[in-house]
């Protein structure tokens, strides 16, 4: 395949189209905000910034730490994505660990790495999978052909049903001898 070759026609969009759907299943924002809530506070620690001749080391006692929690809000970030089943462990994770990445790692990276952390938890936390929507043939379609008919039994005048059936569906009413208990048989 040389340079020159073009890609398929709609590729592009098949592929984001695709991305949007597997994004839309997961929690996907939430995610991407721990993960990138993770970078500045295990940056900072061992960032050090020029202002001419002058060298300003921003580095903490607590430098290891920092790296810690920066690296599990990553993974954490991450597995948001791929393990959608973890959110609320991993959202209550990356609340606390942004919560210690405040007196840790130089007030959470000056708040860069908190914020985006604290708000991801939450959202990771609060986070549930929609409803896929029903199909509009579906419903245009009138009843499926086997389905239980809108009104099974006509009511009389007196607005008893004409039939002597029970409408009791749980079996336990007196007429079949069921008073409710059920025997360990």
């Amino acid at each position: 395949m040389s340079a020159e070759t073009p890609a398929a026609p709609g590729q592009f969009i098949r592929r984001r189209l695709q991305f949007r759907a597997w994004r839309g299943t997961r929690p996907f924002w939430a995610g991407l905000l721990v993960l990138l809530g993770g970078f500045p506070i295990m940056y900072f620690p061992y960032a050090q910034l020029k202002l001419g001749h002058l060298t300003l080391a921003m580095a903490t006692t607590a430098g290891a730490g920092s790296l810690i929690i920066g690296v599990l809000l990553v993974v954490l970030g991450i597995s948001l994505w791929f393990q959608k089943h973890i959110r609320v462990f991993a959202g209550v994770a990356a609340i606390l660990l942004a919560l210690v990445s405040i007196p840790v790692s130089n007030f959470g990276g000056f708040g860069l790495g908190f914020l985006p952390a604290l708000i991801g938890g939450a959202m990771a936390v609060s986070w549930a999978e929609g409803v896929p929507p029903v199909p509009e043939d579906a419903e245009e379609a009138g009843p499926v052909q086997g389905a239980a008919p809108e009104a099974a039994t006509e009511t009389a005048v007196d607005g008893m049903s004409e039939s002597n059936e029970s409408n009791d569906l749980s079996g336990t009413s007196p007429a079949n001898g069921a008073n409710g208990r059920h025997s360990a048989d």
